[in-house]
């Protein structure tokens, strides 16, 4: 399977972060693989047969389909998007999973629509900027309307409630935003509404409140709700410069929150160390690098804020994982990109990953 013609160092780059969190997934998942189903690599196979597999799949068909035949039917990807976030809703079909109806389960299945609901929003928003980009900074038919669109994504999103998704979600369209030429005063106006909108939700719910008071002192309730980043930080701690080994973490033992899930950070950081968790935040950074370099070599509009949406998803989503696993920012439940588990997060970025490879064919730059 070869991706002709695209960015090679991005291709490098996606295998060693999905190799990465394959091999920490195996690590991070026996105990609680062989606790539930009697078998230590369950949810390493699951993984792999339910997301690498299928993602890889998709992202090398989209890799070699070309990407501006998706903006004709711009309106049906914000169709798309506001279905799957619908979904969720539906009796029979939405299940509670760790307190949110973010989730469908078919045929004993689970799938998270809002992964999937990123990447169909991308690509709409990417299709209505270009369209509106001269206009961009008119009140009446740039800022106004774009806001109306994002609302219309984020009511289903808060009814789930996920305010993590959607704090990602505003963050990825700004950055479209700002890209497509939009004045520093709607910026400003955007980032202070946020910031207010988010405070408001936080005063809305306890739980949310609770995180925030946990954030602010971290050694309120140890055993109680401060209890998954104290151990997520007892983890890191523990792991030092060079870790204490690849499979011998001591919180996967029942100890810490969603090993495999938001906490796979701090096992990383316990096993691998300072300097594994160094190598990972590396592999982000290139990735970020060339995901930017490809936007700016792009040669159309829609190509370049499809690339912006597509990197700004990935780097957003690490950057809050790996911000609430440090106790940088307060806990918001978001996977870390590539290496948590989850198959229809993974398989949605490396659908992603396949549309920015095949915008990297449109700049000679990338054929060499």
């Amino acid at each position: 399977m070869k991706f002709e013609g695209c960015d090679k160092t991005l291709v490098i780059d996606v295998a060693l972060l999905l190799l990465f969190g394959f091999v920490m997934i195996s690590s991070a998942s026996v105990v609680l693989s062989y606790g539930r189903f009697g078998n230590n690599y369950y949810y390493l196979y699951h993984q792999f047969l339910f997301g690498i597999v299928p993602g890889i799949i998709l992202a090398f068909f989209l890799s070699r389909f070309d990407y501006r035949k998706l903006k004709k039917y711009a309106p049906l990807f914000l169709i798309a998007t506001l279905a799957l976030l619908l979904v969720v809703f539906i009796p029979g079909l939405r299940a509670d999973i760790r307190g949110t109806n973010s989730w469908i389960v078919i045929a004993g299945m689970s799938f998270q629509p809002s992964e999937l609901a990123k990447l169909t929003f991308i690509i709409y928003l990417a299709a209505w900027l270009e369209e509106r980009k001269s206009k961009i900074n008119d009140s009446s038919e740039g800022f106004f309307p774009f806001l109306m669109i994002l609302a219309l994504v984020a009511i289903p999103i808060l009814k789930q409630p996920d305010l993590g998704t959607l704090v990602a979600i505003c963050a990825i369209s700004f950055s479209m935003y700002f890209v497509a030429g939009a004045g520093l005063v709607y910026i400003l106006a955007m980032f202070l509404g946020g910031i207010g909108g988010v405070m408001v939700l936080i005063k809305l719910a306890p739980y949310r409140m609770n995180r925030l008071t946990i954030f602010l002192h971290p050694e309120l309730d140890p055993q109680g709700i401060g209890y998954q980043i104290n151990q997520s930080l007892l983890a890191l701690g523990s792991g030092g410069i060079l870790g204490l080994g690849l499979g011998h973490s001591r919180q996967k033992f029942n100890y810490l929150p969603e090993p495999i899930g938001d906490s796979i950070f701090a096992i990383t950081g316990e096993e691998l160390g300072l300097l594994g968790l160094t190598f990972l935040l590396a592999l982000f950074l290139v990735f970020a690098w060339r995901g930017m370099r490809i936007a700016e070599n792009t040669r159309d509009d829609f190509g370049k804020f499809m690339a912006v949406g597509i990197t700004s998803w990935v780097m957003f989503q690490a950057l809050m994982n790996i911000g609430a696993i440090t106790s940088l920012i307060p806990l918001t439940g978001i996977p870390l990109p590539f290496v948590s588990y989850g198959g229809s997060s993974i398989m949605s970025l490396l659908m992603g990953v396949g549309i920015l490879l095949n915008i990297s064919k449109s700049s000679t730059s990338f054929k060499k």
